[in-house]
């Protein structure tokens, strides 16, 4: 199974990703988290679901790990 960044269903809150904030979208720096809750309403975002980590920090699925 491959599993989309950029498709809702393959993310759920529990499973570790990698993120971009919203200040490292320039960079592309990534940080990394487990998904506490997933932000986009939409099945699929051309540049990753945005989600909310554990942690409280907020940005768009770029990889699994």
């Amino acid at each position: 199974m491959i599993r989309d960044h950029r498709e809702r269903d393959d993310i759920h809150p529990g499973i570790k990703v990698k993120i971009v904030l919203k200040k490292d979208q320039r960079t592309g720096t990534r940080t990394q988290g487990v998904v506490k809750k997933l932000l986009t309403s939409s099945k699929y975002h051309p540049r990753g679901i945005k989600v909310m980590l554990e942690d409280g920090q907020v940005g768009r699925v770029q990889e699994f790990i």
